[in-house]
């Protein structure tokens, strides 16, 4: 029930997930449970004292009774930040790090960060470059863009030459791509892939993740005369079946993942090869050939694509990684300790970098300060 609570407060619960959260807050002691739980995350936050916490209570049970998918909790006007919630539900997770700092303001020298938005670069089969952002339109022959999503038309190619475009998305930035096929990927900060303009008829359908962070709802081979699809990253390949998966493949990492949600997908290098079912994440170390199969909690695994920082239990050294890249920043750890201190919580991407900063500072951290787009960890 944490994972569907959290999935509420996010906007990323399924119907049938959220006819089991209505009906397990049928019984009243379950209904009590979980407005202590919204109670202490207020509580301990300590962020937002002015919130009118009966009345926001009222809205999330009226809205979970409600048979229609509901909105996100941080763009209703019940709270009076328009952020998202940040919501700790594991008794003691509070309490494991917890240090006494409410009092220490933290140092705000010039504070130049910028929360990410849509933005990308295209590269044409020309060599051509074309900045795409928002409120920024932009068509071509074969593609159309509004500064927020790509859209390519749907063709085939008959020739056996090939055109390819890139789509390269810097730090601060993210993009939505519709391929020529009906394939639709989500690519996150500091990413690139390399695809085709049009697919050849027949053919092997095959993008390469040159490097990043992507997340693929691929078209089915059965609407395209049986042609598989295939993305190349890093030493690896993956041949999908009609499913959706998640690619993380970062330069300044060492291991490549891919977390399948839906489908079936089958995951190789040169010298092992590994079938994925839905919930499970392949892993694969540089300079190594074998591939590790684990289970993992997908929803944390994808949530950045639907607007939302998922961290269960992470180190603050990987969430810093996260972050520097969404808010095109650099986080320096004064006392290399705090790397390793866990965070457990559901942050929306919109916030500001203070409101992120200080909900960690609740709970994992002495102190932080902002110099122009460089932060420092106390």
């Amino acid at each position: 029930m944490e994972d569907l609570i959290y999935k509420f407060l996010s906007d990323t619960i399924s119907k049938a997930e959220l006819e089991k959260l209505q009906k397990w807050l049928q019984n009243d002691d379950n209904k009590a449970a979980f407005e202590v739980h919204v109670r202490d995350a207020y509580a301990v936050n300590m962020l937002y004292n002015d919130v009118d916490i009966e009345h926001a209570l009222k809205k999330v049970l009226d809205n979970i009774k409600a048979p229609s998918r509901v909105v996100p909790l941080y763009k209703r006007s019940i709270f009076k930040y328009a952020a998202a919630i940040l919501i700790f539900i594991s008794a003691g997770i509070f309490f494991l790090t917890k240090k006494d700092t409410q009092t220490v303001e933290p140092i705000i020298v010039n504070n130049t960060i910028k929360v990410g938005t849509n933005k990308a670069i295209l590269t044409l089969e020309d060599g051509t470059d074309v900045t795409l952002e928002k409120e920024q339109n932009y068509i071509a022959e074969n593609l159309e863009s509004n500064g927020e999503e790509i859209i390519y038309k749907t063709s085939n190619n008959s020739n056996q030459d090939i055109a390819y475009n890139y789509l390269t998305i810097p730090r601060g930035g993210q993009y939505y791509i519709k391929l020529s096929d009906g394939t639709e990927v989500w690519l996150n900060s500091e990413s690139k892939l390399k695809y085709p303009v049009a697919f050849q008829e027949g053919g092997m359908r095959q993008v390469e993740l040159i490097y990043g962070e992507a997340y693929f709802d691929v078209s089915p081979s059965t609407l395209h005369k049986g042609s598989k699809f295939k993305v190349l990253s890093n030493a690896q390949e993956v041949e999908v079946f009609g499913t959706e998966f998640n690619i993380k493949a970062y330069k300044d990492e060492t291991s490549t993942y891919t977390t399948l949600v839906e489908g079936k997908v089958a995951v190789s290098n040169t010298l092992s090869s590994e079938i994925l079912v839905p919930g499970q994440q392949s892993i694969i170390e540089e300079n190594s050939n074998h591939i590790e199969i684990i289970s993992v909690d997908v929803y944390d695994e994808i949530s950045w694509k639907d607007g939302v920082f998922s961290f269960k239990n992470k180190p603050l050294k990987a969430i810093a990684k996260v972050l520097s890249r969404w808010y095109d920043m650099d986080v320096i750890f004064l006392d290399k300790s705090l790397e390793n201190v866990k965070f457990k919580g559901v942050l929306g991407k919109d916030q500001p970098i203070e409101e992120i900063l200080s909900a960690i500072k609740s709970v994992s951290i002495n102190n932080y300060e902002i110099n122009n787009k460089t932060i420092i960890i106390k």
